[in-house]
């Protein structure tokens, strides 16, 4: 691999510097205008309520950051009115410290049921006990079913129809945020390629990662693959650490958060000199990639994205459609406050693209028994098509452009 030149973890750690600088969190107005969204398609589609659980439905809509458990912590936004929280009695006094959008609080006692709670507030709110409500798609089944028993009247539905209708559209601010992210992670992928030398392990490559995603600003890494040789041909890693060989390739898969929007890039090179079948298989991969970018037009589906990289693929003999050697899985993901969040790039999805979609682009290829090549960019489509977050790999021996 040209281009990056051997540093010490120290020397790499202190050529990075905090990237955070001028990164503005979501405003308490967007929050504001994303409800109001919700709550008129809510009306178009004959949906009384929508409960929002603990998780980053919570936080998209309300900002209020808090992780799901088994005690009921959420929200329920009516089609019209305004939004009410529902949480132990004990928690009051944090989820007041936390929230952005203020709301009234109904809480219960460690011995009540909160799903009879729910049923109270819609009562309260004017939602009769026959209404439809609309359940956050990532509650636990022991929340959808507690909700269900104890107010057996409901019209449950799955809540996905509405955050999805939001969420997959990003503003201008959510974008913004995921860019930095993006370029954050970046220059932690350069720096730790200039850390590997023969021996070195993966364990300790992922350490340094975290570290790095530290130093440019992160709390650290959101996750973190980094697998070397045959390891890498397994697309989300091997159960044991691999160590360092020459001739080996390299795929390091990380990302971090940032004000809670992700970031998530992977690289594959060699470490020393690529033999002839790694640069036809890089080479492949790269042309896949750009193939599928070519294809995210405004008024394409996202299976049309898919259909473009893997038809690319076929006419080299890799695949076809999900078979090895190939690409075994989908070819891109949606990315926000989740890492894989709606819509997805997968075959015959009829989902068509607009504006503020944003998706990874990594039809990874995977060759049993040899090694796995994914190049992962993400892009985000405007009015006038896709538009990179991240410049994707060079070449095989100057995978970040140094040299070119």
């Amino acid at each position: 691999m040209k281009g990056i030149g051997f540093q010490t973890k120290q020397a790499a750690l202190d050529s990075l510097q905090n990237m955070t600088s001028g990164a503005v969190p979501i405003t308490e107005d967007e929050f504001s205008v994303r409800m109001e969204k919700a709550q008129s398609f809510m009306r178009e589609q004959n949906i009384d309520a929508l409960y929002l659980n603990a998780g980053t439905n919570l936080k998209y809509f309300t900002g209020l950051s808090w992780s799901a458990s088994e005690r009921l912590v959420g929200a329920i936004l009516p089609a019209q009115g305004q939004v009410r929280f529902i949480a132990p009695f004990f928690e009051l006094g944090t989820i007041n410290e936390y929230q952005i959008i203020k709301g009234e609080i109904h809480a219960w006692q460690e011995e009540e049921s909160p799903y009879l709670l729910v049923g109270d507030v819609l009562r309260e709110i004017g939602v009769s006990d026959t209404a439809t409500l609309a359940v956050d798609e990532s509650a636990a089944f022991f929340t959808v079913d507690g909700i269900a028993k104890a107010n057996p009247g409901l019209n449950i539905i799955n809540g996905h129809h509405v955050t999805a209708h939001c969420r997959m559209h990003k503003s201008e601010n959510e974008i913004a945020l995921i860019q930095r992210a993006m370029d954050m992670t970046l220059e932690v992928h350069k720096a730790a390629a200039s850390i590997l030398h023969e021996g070195i392990s993966t364990s300790e490559v992922e350490e340094f990662i975290e570290q790095a995603h530290q130093k440019v600003g992160a709390p650290g890494n959101y996750f973190c693959i980094v697998l070397f040789g045959k390891a890498s041909s397994f697309p989300h890693g091997v159960k044991d650490p691999q160590t360092l060989k020459k001739g080996d390739v390299v795929l390091i898969d990380t990302g971090c958060k940032l004000h809670g929007y992700l970031s998530d890039i992977t690289r594959t090179y060699v470490f020393g000199e690529a033999t002839e079948r790694q640069k036809e298989m890089w080479q492949h991969e790269k042309i896949a990639q750009a193939s599928a970018f070519e294809a995210a037009q405004i008024g394409a589906t996202c299976g049309d994205v898919d259909h473009a990289a893997r038809s690319y693929l076929a006419s080299q003999s890799l695949g076809p459609d999900y078979q090895l050697p190939g690409c075994p899985h989908r070819t891109g993901h949606g990315i926000g406050l989740d890492i894989h969040e709606l819509p997805y790039l997968v075959k015959d999805n009829p989902q068509p693209l607009a504006p503020g979609m944003c998706f990874s682009n990594e039809p990874m290829l995977v060759l049993p028994d040899e090694f796995g090549i994914r190049l992962e960019d993400h892009f985000y489509m405007t009015e006038h098509g896709p538009k990179w977050f991240t410049e994707p790999s060079h070449s095989i021996d100057d995978p970040f452009g140094i040299d070119k």
